[in-house]
């Protein structure tokens, strides 16, 4: 059957993940991959998950976490979180919280919930490749969301209603950002705070790295910063998505979604149509290993990535040639590249996996309009020195062969 006039017209905006197809190549033993933004599973409490899910099923519980279940998710954690949340500035209850499949599946329902063929989301130029990928299937428009001030609220409006639609929504991930690294300090969040106001629009905040840094100074998250003001988490515009996948394990896809109960009981709908509810299971598990020592785990992750972080900077600065800048996050798992105008990472990439058998994430994908071929992401969570230095010295004798080709012959002597 040629499926082509049954499908959607939404199913031409979807694309393959470039990091799903890459993390493949972490079955082949000889390459150092830099690709997947994967935590280290060696690191997994792989032990304490197994007592959990043991006792759990040989015990009273089994009843529960077997059973169907309410959509909202497992009131038990919750709870845990929302007290969780509250530590970091987050005011909220249980009420306010909402367990879902991933963060991935929440940005699916948010962008289910806000987005109508036409309107526009604001996403930062590179944004996280996934959330463009949930996003997609829903029709927006996108706008480069610009951080330091230089566009104010009417232009981003004109630029809407020329595309048919409004403003509904600017993502980011404010600490650590995939594929950046980087951090958007307090100015910049005050000023988003107010764009989105003047806007009249959602703030969806991806959280998933903000438990993993390793220096400076830590800033308030925006929804914090919005309930200080408004004194009422239900009165916020924010929408927060956090994440146990970087810190605990990501196989259990256990996330969640704190926001007004509005949009809560919004998205409980979504998900009663989508799928019940997220395994029981696997979210009483997770609440057992959390309670147990969730800050001393936490603060293992960052000594180990802290680590690696500083050693492929370190490699960095020794191996790459003149003329390829990078970012120097302060925690999360990515460092971000540019390489000279005219070198093309995809390319580039195809020759690694053939000659230095050195894996990276070509950075078009993460960018809304397309183009910006010149760009990468390395990933640091996985490796220590001796692979750290072996791959970055790769990789930089890799960038500098390609520079070499690109550029122009010397002129000969007459």
């Amino acid at each position: 059957m040629d499926w082509t006039h049954v499908l959607a017209g939404r199913t031409g905006r979807m694309k393959a993940s470039e990091i799903r197809e890459l993390l493949k190549l972490l079955d082949q033993p000889d390459i150092i991959s830099f690709a997947g933004g994967i935590p280290d599973p060696t690191l997994f409490p792989a032990e304490k998950f197994g007592k959990a899910m043991s006792d759990i099923l040989g015990g009273p519980e089994a009843s529960v976490a077997l059973q169907y279940s309410v959509s909202e998710g497992y009131r038990p954690l919750r709870r845990w979180i929302a007290k969780e949340m509250g530590r970091i500035g987050i005011t909220c209850t249980e009420e306010n919280v909402m367990i879902t499949s991933g963060s991935q599946q929440a940005l699916d329902y948010l962008g289910k919930l806000l987005i109508n063929p036409g309107d526009t989301a604001l996403v930062t130029w590179p944004t996280y490749l996934g959330a463009l990928g949930a996003f997609n299937a829903y029709e927006p428009t996108y706008d480069q969301l610009s951080l330091n001030g230089n566009r104010g609220a009417e232009e981003y409006r004109a630029a809407a209603e020329a595309a048919g639609g409004t403003v509904k929504f600017a993502y980011l991930s404010p600490d650590f950002a995939n594929p950046t690294g980087e951090t958007l300090d307090l100015k910049g969040r005050e000023h988003l705070l107010a764009l989105a106001e003047e806007l009249d629009c959602a703030i969806i905040e991806d959280g998933a790295y903000q438990a993993l840094r390793y220096e400076g100074e830590v800033i308030p998250t925006l929804m914090a910063m919005e309930i200080a003001r408004k004194g009422d988490v239900n009165a916020c515009r924010t929408i927060y998505s956090g994440s146990f996948s970087k810190v605990l394990a990501p196989g259990l896809r256990v996330a969640w979604v704190v926001a007004a109960r509005d949009v809560i009981d919004r998205m409980v709908l979504l998900k009663q149509a989508a799928d019940l509810h997220s395994a029981t299971l696997n979210q009483i598990a997770t609440l057992r290993v959390a309670e147990q020592d969730f800050d001393a785990h936490v603060a293992g992750l960052r000594e180990v990535y802290g680590r690696r972080r500083r050693l492929m900077l370190e490699a960095l600065d020794r191996e790459m040639p003149e003329g390829v800048t990078y970012t120097r996050p302060e925690g999360g798992m990515f460092v971000w590249m540019e390489l000279p105008k005219g070198l093309d990472a995809a390319a580039l990439l195809a020759t690694s996996l053939e000659s230095e058998r050195v894996a990276f994430v070509p950075g078009g994908a993460f960018y809304a309009d397309g183009g910006h071929a010149n760009t990468l992401r390395l990933c640091f969570t996985l490796h220590e020195k001796e692979k750290m230095d072996e791959g970055i010295a790769r990789l930089g004798r890799l960038i500098r062969q390609a520079m070499e080709k690109l550029a122009p012959a010397p002129a000969l002597a007459e």
